[in-house]
Order: C-alpha cells, then structure tokens, then sequence
C-alpha cells in the first residue's frame, strides 16, 4: 500500500483510547465508535513533532497555509471555489450540528437512522425534532422517502440535518438525491446543515462526492457545510473542524452563537489539517484501498452469517448490518458477550441493527468476523432448539 502499513496492530489497551477503554480487563475487540486503529500518516505525525519542538503554545489562529491548504482541496477534489471568509474553524463537528441548532430560529428536521448527535443536538438547543425514516430499497441500499419527510414537517421547522455520506447506512448520495433534497429545502424554505466529515471516504470506484452547496446558488444561500479533517486521516483527537458557510447572514448567526461558548481551535489540531489537505492524498489513496479491501471482506462473511444482512458500503468504513433475524432483543449485548463490540442500532434511531467499524487491521477485522460467525451459528441453533419446544 504504496509503503504505508496498514495491517500493523497497535496495542491502545490500557491508554487513553476511548475506543479500547470501554472494554477494558475485557476480550473484546472494539469495532463500534469512528475511530479508525491505523497510524494517522507519517507527514502529519512529523508536522505534529516539528510544531510541539517550536516549545510556544500560545492562543492560535487559522493562518494564511491554512486556509490556502483547505481551499486548495476543495478546489482540487470538488471543483468547489470557496472564500476564506466563508470558513469558520470550530473544535469539532459535533459542536458544529448544535451551533447550527442554536443558529437557526425554528425546529428541526432529520431522517433516520442517522448518528446520534443528529438526534441530540436539537433537544440541547432547545428545539423540537421531527424526523422520518430513510427507506431500504429491493437492493439493499437506502433511499430518501420524501412522502414521509414532508409529513414529518412541523409548521416551524427551519432547519434540515442532512448526513452526507450518510452514517450508519453508507449511503454517498448522488447528484438526482441531492437535487430532490435541495428543491425540498427550497420548497419549505429551508436552512440545511450538511454533515459532509465523511466526505474524502468514497469507497466505490468512479464515484465523488458532490458537496450539497455546490448545486445551485439558492442551496449555497442556504447551506451550512461541516467539514473536518478528522475520519479521513484519522486524527479526530486533534480536534479541528470547520463549517463553510457561504451567506453573509447565516454566516454572523452562527458566529453570533458561537460567542462565549466555543472555544478556539488548539494549535495542533491546526497544524495537522494543514498538513493533512495538502500533503497527505497519497496516504488517503491507499487508505481507500485497504477500506475497500475491508469493506468487501465484511459484506462477503456477514452474508453467510445466518440471521444478519448488510448494505453495500458506498462510503465511510462503517458497515450497518440488520440482526432483527438473528431472534436478539438486543444484537449490540449478544455481539458483545461473542467478544465483539459494535454500535447498537438504537442510538441511530433504529433498534434490531447494529454498526461495525472496519477501520482497522485485517487481522483484528478477521477476529472479529469469526467471533461474530460463532456467534451467530450458536445464536441461531438455540433460537431453532427454543421454537421447537
């Protein structure tokens, strides 16, 4: 993989991993939260030395490289010519869905399932949360159901949260949804929030993203684009994000409620996704390719696995597998006494499923498959004994 090892298995037991933490003293591989076990690439880890040996950590500011390494980027990949003064630096792009909450004066809008925080960060703002369900076509990849998400709009929504690619379902949506979801916004006027940090994640070959705000002028007016460099190159510990927000109004109400509350973007986490936009495309390249390796080898075991099903990974590395079959109340909890931690399905708003995140190893990966096989081949036998009486 161009020199970059990406089947190295990193011990983080016993660290500060939040993703190994959660079962520590525990045998069980942790495949649940967005976190991938690779080194992050080598030319971010050597800015990262260079910057902590300049011995100086006072407050930081976005500087000129910066902002030329992001637009260049977005340029580069997308053809999207963004100003500077459209960017605003924020910590994290979860903060970046509750400001937008904050931003805009109306309730909310989603489709599930959809991350968590989409369902959270409209009841920490104060709004009320209306939502609809995606719809899983006959071949298995998810659709947006817009009968539902007209029926779901209260008299003051205002704002849609739209996942873009979409996690869990690993959906990257194509132009003609994009553009049934931008004339949906204009429709009901509208202001939309697109959570796009997956967005250098495309897993299917011929496939691009196509940032929301790109369609049209009217969609741009009234976009609020998340961005991060964080998924993509694994650095999400840095803490750096950025929304793009191309309306001068928007814009200031954003800005206006980040006033006291959110605070800077740290030093390092500056340093990094500098490094990361402009010189780090030949790690990303081979990351896809281990992704895609990855993402195929997932697919082809839980399809043998009786009582589990998946969709087709367009992006992301996190898979969304249905285990109402497997006869589980709670498939996250039988997972986890196999010895395989996975993100249950109830907190993206749909119980019976659950996401695994092969962002790791083959190695790991491969444990975990055949832990989960185990499983599912007891699981089933018992549940056939029980029916039987």
């Amino acid at each position: 993989m161009d020199g970059f090892d990406f089947d190295r298995v990193f011990d983080r037991r016993g660290g500060d991993s939040l993703k190994w933490n959660k079962y520590a003293g525990r045998d069980v591989l942790p495949l649940w939260v967005a976190d991938m076990d690779f080194a992050s690439p080598p030319a971010i880890v050597e800015a990262l030395h260079a910057r902590v040996g300049q011995a100086c950590f006072g407050y930081p500011e976005p500087s000129p490289a910066l902002h030329a390494a992001v637009l260049g980027n977005l340029q580069r990949e997308y053809g999207w010519q963004v100003e500077a003064d459209w960017l605003v630096w924020l910590p994290g792009l979860v903060c970046g869905l509750n400001l937008a909450c904050r931003a805009v004066d109306g309730d909310v809008l989603t489709a599930t399932p959809v991350y968590p925080p989409f369902l959270s960060a409209p009841h920490f703002s104060g709004r009320q949360l209306s939502s609809a369900a995606l719809r899983q076509q006959a071949d298995g990849l998810w659709a947006w159901d817009f009968t539902a998400l007209t029926a779901a709009l209260q008299p003051r929504s205002r704002l849609l949260l739209l996942c873009h690619p979409h996690n869990p379902v690993g959906r990257a949506w194509d132009a003609d949804e994009l553009d049934a979801v931008a004339a949906f916004c204009k429709r009901h006027d509208l202001i939309v929030c697109s959570d796009e940090i997956h967005c250098g994640l495309i897993l299917d070959e011929g496939r691009q993203h196509l940032p929301l705000a790109m369609l049209d002028a009217d969609i741009a007016r009234r976009s609020i684009t998340l961005m991060a460099p964080s998924k993509t190159y694994n650095i999400p510990g840095l803490g750096c994000s950025f929304a793009v927000i191309p309306d001068d109004a928007l814009r200031r109400r954003f800005t206006g409620v980040m006033r006291g509350i959110v605070p800077h973007v740290n030093i390092l986490g500056l340093a990094a996704t500098e490094v990361a936009y402009r010189d780090c495309e030949d790690w990303r390249r081979a990351l896809i390719a281990v992704l895609r390796r990855n993402r195929d080898r997932v697919e082809a075991a839980v399809a043998a696995m009786p009582g589990l099903s998946v969709s087709h990974v367009e992006a992301t590395y996190l898979a969304w597998i249905d285990a109402r079959a497997l006869g589980q109340a709670d498939p996250a909890a039988f997972f986890e006494a196999a010895g395989v931690g996975l993100s249950s399905g109830v907190d993206f708003g749909l119980p019976g499923w659950v996401r695994l995140n092969f962002g790791c190893p083959r190695a790991t990966l491969d444990a975990a498959l055949e832990r989960m096989a185990r499983a599912c081949a007891g699981g089933r036998s018992e549940g056939e004994r029980l029916a039987r009486g």
